[in-house]
């Protein structure tokens, strides 16, 4: 394996850390409140990001997240790349590619997804209507489409304007909210195994971003605790400090690592669903430790809303509450394994037979229910 980044992907990556720097800054996400910073999202389009995706894939997707989680950016980046450039060059059909894909370039649309809150919600007629509700869609109140699975695992692509929706608060200002379908017409995208490989980039790349997120918080940590003195001496000095830095550190770097792999695997065309469940584990257990820990490393200002480092701690319980809990992942990850083992069969028989009496039943047969539940 060999996660180095390509020219392009490392370009990417060095514009989209430059925009995001001298445009989200702390007093511009305040004056943005709950909502999504506008200016910044054009400055992305025009400066070619979102578009670059399709060029790049989702490790160059995952680069570029990193450095919007550092900062905490209100953009709809994350859901539009994974729900909509992604989703659409890999499962879209050549006209939907052609009608969709040059607006979601420029900005002008946004997809966002409601996965996996969707799974076991939402009905489709024959006809292509779809029934049901989703009580938390993010990034719902910016986007023109939602991409959603039915109760039988297919992919439909619904226009925002069709369905109802009402705004939802959560935990970080991704204005998200519940959508409601009532005989809403959508249109099919992708076939057998998209609703798995779309849920896969979309665990991968909230992983990427939930690596930024904590690095940006344990960068402000860090500044803080070497330059902030107690009795005489920087608070870094202390060893109960310096312990508390050194375990966030090797969890944003588990993070990190992990993402990278699950999105290499899938930009080699290699199967990376139990990487992606990896991921999306350590962004979920390990992200929680280290924004409660840059938070508790700042002492008393940690405590203050407005300072920046809150930021980073909403988000990364935002992104835990997102991805799943970490035992919910573990048991999906552990199916899945198991699954793909009778699917290669016992050793000494040929690739693909499984054994008789345990082919098609029990985990199998839940995983064709199950994924992303």
């Amino acid at each position: 394996m060999d996660f180095t980044p390509t020219e392009e992907q490392s370009a990417v990556r060095e514009l989209a850390g430059r925009i995001f720097a001298d445009l989200s800054t702390p007093e511009r996400l305040l004056a943005a409140g709950t909502g999504t910073d506008s200016e910044l999202w054009k400055a992305l389009c025009g400066a070619g990001l979102v578009a670059a995706v399709e060029e790049v894939g989702l490790l160059g997707l995952v680069l570029a997240l990193e450095e919007q989680g550092r900062t905490t950016a209100q953009v709809p980046f994350a859901a539009s790349c994974a729900y909509g450039i992604l989703a659409l060059t890999a499962h879209g059909s050549a006209e939907q590619r052609e009608r969709l894909l040059p607006a979601l370039r420029e900005g002008s649309a946004v997809v966002t997804g409601a996965f996996p809150a969707s799974a076991g919600r939402v009905r489709a007629t024959a006809e292509g209507e779809l029934t049901g509700a989703v009580p938390l869609v993010p990034w719902l109140r910016d986007a023109t489409h939602v991409l959603l699975p039915d109760v039988d695992g297919a992919l439909w692509l619904v226009p925002a304007a069709e369905a109802e929706t009402e705004p939802v608060e959560t935990t970080a200002p991704w204005s998200a909210g519940r959508l409601t379908l009532d005989a809403t017409p959508a249109e099919r995208v992708g076939g057998a195994g998209a609703y798995e490989d779309v849920l896969a980039t979309a665990r991968t790349a909230f992983a990427g971003l939930q690596a930024g997120v904590c690095a940006g918080s344990l960068a402000r940590a860090v500044r803080h605790t070497t330059t902030r003195e107690q009795f005489g001496r920087p608070l870094s000095t202390n060893q109960a400090v310096l312990l508390r830095a050194a375990d966030a550190y090797m969890d944003t770097e588990a993070i990190r690592v992990t993402s990278y792999e699950a999105a290499w695997r899938r930009d080699e065309g290699l199967r990376y669903g139990t990487h992606a469940l990896t991921a999306a584990w350590w962004a979920a257990e390990a992200g929680t430790r280290v924004v409660h820990a840059g938070q508790h490393l700042h002492g008393g200002l940690g405590a203050d809303l407005e300072h920046p480092v809150h930021r980073h701690f909403l988000w990364g319980r935002q992104l835990d509450a997102y991805l799943g809990c970490g035992g919910e992942l573990l048991s999906e990850l552990g199916e899945l394994i198991v699954a793909e083992r009778l699917a290669e069969g016992p050793p000494g028989r040929p690739t693909g037979e499984s054994a008789p009496a345990r082919a098609g039943s029990g985990v199998g047969a839940a995983m064709d229910e199950g994924v992303g539940a």
